[in-house]
């Protein structure tokens, strides 16, 4: 019996040394495997820290660069034109339809004639009336100035004839004016447009009363071609303007009102007109007037519009694209490609922007490479690996492009 309990507790102790060796043996195996794991990505780390950096280049090149200055503006009719009665009367018919576009002399509305039409016979019938008393006064008139000489008419019999034939010749005259204001109340009934243009929202419709003190016009007429532009600049670019205006006509290209992506649609193209005379405080800015042909009619009235004013063309400056400024704490900078195909951090001046072209005053030179893209991974010294050139970069034609 001693000897069986014997065996067993030595099995027992055997089992346990197992697997004690075996926990053992589990425990290094993941230490091993973790140990290598984690040494990859240092490895990995130590090898890509030598690698080529992919970027994107463009060459510095020179560039005929057009400078722009840029505000909001607002759409204006050339002509507006409320058409509202100048007499009294019933509005028979309208002779248009809301949005028509109407010819100047075209019939737009008719008041009730009538009454003016008998106001002219009235005026016609006096004034026939006070012509045949006049012919009379000077029948009597001739008699008299025979009869005088012979004393077979009194000098006062003859001053007073003479004094009625020239009253009459007066009332004549007047009865001329009263047919002429008659004629021209008749002509007030019939209403014609004043301009070519489009018609708007009709205000009143056939069989009202009317009046010549209405304020609520029949309808608005707008004249859209040609067709202004009202917008603001900053006062500071008022002699830039001023001077560009010396040279001749400065042209200005309207686009819609959120130019930001690029400016590429071009409503119309035209020219300056005027400069405000006096300056906004308020806002510090000046109000300026352009006049557009609007031929196929892209603006309209109460439309908002970013208004491009071309000043100048700067020739033959250095550009690169916008995408290869880079600004630092000591200012804007790029980076240039160097014949070993690393990167030099250098410091630049900046002159103005059109478009995807800035314009280069200091800091480069024609042919330099510099890089557009994957800037956030590089320093000075890094090693990169072109991938293909960019665009170069091109200084936009009137309208196609972000303003100064």
């Amino acid at each position: 019996m001693a000897d069986v309990r014997k065996v067993s507790w030595q099995r027992l102790r055997m089992s346990r040394t197992r697997v004690v060796m075996i926990v053992a043996a589990l425990v290094v195996c993941a230490l091993l495997y973790g140990w290598r794991h984690a040494a990859r990505p240092s490895t990995a780390a130590a090898s890509g820290g030598n690698a080529a950096i992919p970027v994107e280049t463009a060459l510095v090149t020179r560039a005929n660069v057009p400078v722009y200055l840029q505000g909001l503006g607002a759409v204006r009719a050339f002509y507006t034109v409320r058409i509202t009665p100048r007499v009294d009367g019933q509005l028979q018919k309208v002779g248009f339809v809301e949005g028509q576009r109407v010819a100047k002399g075209e019939v737009l509305a008719q008041i009730d004639p009538r009454l003016y039409e008998a106001a002219l016979e009235q005026a016609l019938a006096a004034k026939a009336k006070d012509a045949s008393q006049l012919a009379n006064a000077e029948r009597d008139l001739k008699r008299y100035e025979k009869l005088a000489p012979e004393n077979l008419a009194s000098q006062q019999t003859l001053n007073t004839q003479q004094a009625l034939v020239a009253q009459d010749r007066a009332q004549e005259k007047a009865d001329q004016a009263a047919i002429d204001s008659a004629r021209t109340e008749l002509s007030y009934t019939t209403i014609r447009s004043p301009i070519n243009g489009v018609t708007g929202i009709r205000q009143v419709d056939p069989g009202n009363i009317v009046h010549a003190t209405d304020t609520t016009p029949i309808v608005v007429i707008t004249q859209v071609q040609p067709i202004s532009v009202i917008f603001s600049l900053p006062e500071d670019e008022l002699d830039e303007v001023h001077r560009a205006m010396a040279k001749g006509p400065v042209s200005v290209i309207a686009l819609p009102r959120d130019a930001s992506g690029g400016g590429k649609v071009v409503l119309d193209r035209g020219a300056i007109d005027l400069i405000d005379n006096q300056i906004d405080q308020a806002t510090g800015t000046i109000s300026l007037k352009a006049t557009f042909p609007n031929t196929h009619e892209t603006l309209w009235p109460g439309e908002f519009v970013t208004a491009r004013t071309l000043l100048k063309t700067e020739q033959g400056v250095l550009t690169i694209p916008s995408a290869a400024l880079q600004n630092g704490p000591d200012g804007p900078f790029t980076y240039v490609v160097q014949p070993d195909h690393t990167v030099k951090a250098q410091a630049i001046g900046v002159g103005g922007e059109s478009g995807d072209a800035v314009v280069v005053t200091s800091g480069l030179q024609a042919g330099a490479r510099v890089v557009t893209s994957n800037q956030f991974r590089l320093q000075p010294g890094a090693r990169v690996q072109i991938l293909q050139d960019a665009p170069a970069a091109a200084a936009p034609a009137a309208g196609a492009s972000d303003a100064k």
